[in-house]
């Protein structure tokens, strides 16, 4: 067959093409626009061109220490500027971004330092108790370069860790550091942990494709406009913020840090700094809705929020409605960058009546504008379900916003692409509309105030209590958080144990989040071949209640 002539001389070069990264955002918004505002934080301001400096400045000091292409970086910071600056300074040094869950214990913390192969730690002064437990139960002996963040806002330091001060670590570094893009595209980014369904959490790649392209579909769905005011409400370290910290540098926006996430504080934030956009869990948006009126004065009308890990109820949409603020409910897991499906709001929409608009917007939605695909399809054949609102299948996603895979576990990730998609683990409906809604989880995990929890990990800690003989962990509806673990426990004859006793047995092993809020005591239901059924359970404590509006 004769060479088309669409392939002759036609080849890549570096006039035509460039890999996509996030990493260029900051580049062109700190040359065009290097005296406007990019981070807030107390009395800090701090512009583009100084980010853009101090970001290098990072870089350069991370090479200098022998850091560079696929080494990971640690970082155990709430939403602080050194944090937002991680999100660029890394990457231009060739590493890996590894942002750790701040309300972990040490020994997840420990065992995610040896499994990302960590460098280097950076650290807010009041993680440093939790982190100095950590670097101490580190089976790895590689040495670990440890960087001590300040902050006013906090103070000194919990416990000191002797590392480097970050400063004086950023300051030695060359602001003028010549970054380079990355070789390739797919190169790592970020590393991110989920709770595994079985045993330790699973290491989550990031590429530069896909950080980038994620970044651009937020600004996408959410029309944001050049200069947007972005309150870090979410945890960078969900996600790395569900690519907000990208999102906002490729709009020259200003990032509003926020250490706690307070309804004063916030309101606050939205008045002071014009704040015009924010992310969080339902139990956020609960947060404001429910602050007292007087807290509201003042705050103007418009401000968009983004809502994720369960669908909002009509109470809340109402009440959002009612401070003047427009919700998008938007749809993800750690694995797809975090969003990477919108419920679309359709025109016609406005004209229904508050409990219908809630039963459309509490869908999951529709594919980010720069994701492949968003179908629910049939695990066993493999064949898209009927889109009739009714028929039950899996979430299930195709696309450029979806990780590389599981970090050093390949049975993993063949398992989540068979077939050539990501299996979510979610189970839901389909539409007519080709809208998504989900219905049920088939992973065990429950979402409790925006983290994940494995059940299976809260049962592993309830099976070490001398008292029980079996365990089964499911989630249960809950006003605040939307869902919270609850434990169904057969005891051993004769053993006699409190809801009380075995609550304070799990807050000895595991994160205060993840400790059963009920315990119910009683013969658990199983198969004729001893197998705990767990569907019961679920329907006995009302888990499909919370997900299901």
């Amino acid at each position: 067959m004769p060479e088309s002539i669409y392939s002759q001389h036609l080849d890549r070069n570096n006039a035509n093409f460039a890999p996509l990264t996030p990493l260029s955002f900051i580049e062109r918004s700190a040359e065009l626009y290097p005296e406007r505002l990019a981070i807030v934080h107390g009395a800090l301001r701090q512009t583009w061109a100084q980010t853009y400096a101090r970001c290098r400045q990072l870089a350069s000091s991370l090479r200098r220490a022998g850091i560079g292409k696929n080494d990971t970086v640690a970082v155990m910071l709430p939403n602080t500027p050194p944090m937002v600056e991680a999100h660029f300074g890394i990457p231009m040094a060739g590493a890996v971004l590894n942002a750790l869950n701040t309300r972990l214990d040490p020994e997840t913390v420990a065992f995610m330092l040896d499994h990302g192969e960590a460098k280097a730690v950076i650290v807010d002064p009041e993680f440093t108790p939790v982190m100095a437990k950590a670097i101490a139960l580190r089976k790895s002996s590689a040495p670990l370069l440890v960087i001590e963040t300040e902050d006013a806002l906090y103070g000194p330091a919990a416990q000191p860790l002797g590392g480097t001060r970050y400063e004086d670590f950023l300051v030695a570094g060359d602001a003028t550091f010549a970054w380079e893009l990355p070789e390739d595209e797919w190169d790592a980014i970020a590393l991110n942990y989920t709770s595994g369904t079985t045993g330790n959490p699973k290491g989550v790649v990031y590429h530069h494709r896909g950080a980038a392209v994620n970044a651009i579909s937020n600004i996408l769905e959410w029309d944001m406009p050049k200069h947007s005011v972005y309150l870090w409400t979410l945890p960078m370290f969900h996600c790395n913020g569900w690519c907000f910290p990208w999102t906002v540098a490729a709009r020259a926006g200003v990032n509003v840090c926020l250490r706690r996430v307070e309804a004063q504080a916030i309101f606050d934030a939205i008045r002071n700094h014009g704040v015009t956009h924010y992310c969080g869990a339902p139990i956020v948006q609960s947060l404001l809705v429910n602050a007292p009126a007087a807290m509201k004065e003042g705050v103007p009308a418009g401000v968009k929020a983004m809502v994720a890990g369960a669908a909002p109820p009509a109470s809340l949409i109402e009440g959002m409605e009612q401070m003047g603020f427009d919700l998008t409910h938007v749809y993800g897991l750690t694995e797809v960058y975090g969003p990477a499906t919108v419920c679309v709001q359709q025109d016609d929409w406005a004209q229904l009546d508050i409990g219908e608009r809630a039963r459309l917007n509490a869908r999951q939605g529709v594919r980010y504008h720069l994701q492949r695909a968003a179908r629910v399809i049939d695990p066993q054949t493999m064949q898209p379900v009927r889109m009739d609102g009714e028929t039950m299948g899996e979430i299930m996603f195709q696309g450029n916003i979806v990780m590389k895979g599981y970090l050093k576990n390949a049975k993993a990730s063949d398992e989540a692409f068979a077939g050539g998609w990501f299996h979510t683990g979610d189970l839901a409906v389909q539409y007519p509309d080709g809208y998504i809604k989900i219905k049920d989880r088939s992973k065990d995990i429950i979402i409790s105030g925006g983290e994940n929890i494995s059940s299976i990990e809260v049962e592993d800690v309830l099976y070490r209590h001398p008292a029980v003989l079996a365990a089964a962990v499911v989630a249960r509806p809950d006003p605040k958080w939307g869902e919270t673990p609850c434990a169904f426990l057969e005891l051993k004859a004769g053993a006699q144990v409190s809801e009380a006793d075995i609550v304070a047995h799990c807050k000895k092993y595991l994160a205060g989040f993840k400790v059963p809020r009920a315990v119910v005591f009683g013969e658990l239901p199983k198969t004729s071949t001893g197998k705990i059924q767990k569907f019961e359970l679920r329907q006995r404590a009302g888990s499909a209640t919370a997900i299901d509006v």
